[in-house]
């Protein structure tokens, strides 16, 4: 009973444009946070002379995991504190309590599937360019890895932006080129940088 309870939340939920929405725009940010900083840990690290993939890949996740745990928690807290004004505001408006009703609950909910999607981003914006080096030494040299993990990041960028577009009925093409050239600059940025 409490499945079926669960999936049929899970299901309104899903059907809730509003809901969508506000994920996919956490999701898209907080993504293109965590892959411009992919990019930047890169070819930082390979311009710093990290001598091997797995210390970069060390590097990359501990960037993923303070960037998927601030989107988490601060969307968390955000929601929160927006959802309980709101739910203030409803129950000002008729009249009554509602804890522990339907709408609270799907309050809940929402505001749940907001921190994971938000925390969702960052991590596929991380880890996907840092896939080269788990293979430095043995398919790739450092330098090979950085290019490839630059170009998969590129790549998660244009991707974000090309959803992006479809759903707004801009040309997917033009957003997705619009969000990609942020990885290159930050690429060629650090490469000018000092140190």
């Amino acid at each position: 009973m409490a499945d079926a309870s669960l999936r049929g939340r899970l299901q309104r939920l899903l059907r809730d444009e509003d809901v969508r929405s506000i994920a996919r725009r956490y999701f898209v940010s907080n993504g293109f946070d965590g892959t411009l900083t992919s990019i930047g840990v890169v070819v930082g690290a390979v311009l710093s002379g990290v001598p091997d993939g797995l210390t970069v890949v060390k590097i990359g996740v501990g960037a993923a995991v303070g960037l998927c745990t601030s989107a988490v928690w601060s969307v968390w807290e955000i929601e929160r504190a927006e959802t309980r004004a709101e739910i203030r505001r409803l129950e000002r408006a008729m009249l009554t309590d509602l804890d522990d009703t339907r709408i609270q609950r799907e309050v809940a909910s929402a505001r749940l599937f907001h921190a994971l999607m938000s925390g969702l981003g960052p991590l596929v914006g991380i880890v996907i360019p840092l896939t080269p080096f788990l293979f430095e030494g043995t398919v790739f040299g450092m330098v090979e890895a950085a290019f490839v993990a630059v170009g998969l990041g590129v790549a998660v960028l244009g991707a974000f932006g090309a959803y992006m577009g479809s759903i707004s009925g801009q040309r997917w093409y033009v957003a997705a080129a619009r969000m990609g050239v942020a990885g290159v600059v930050v690429a060629l940025v650090n490469l000018v940088l000092p140190g």
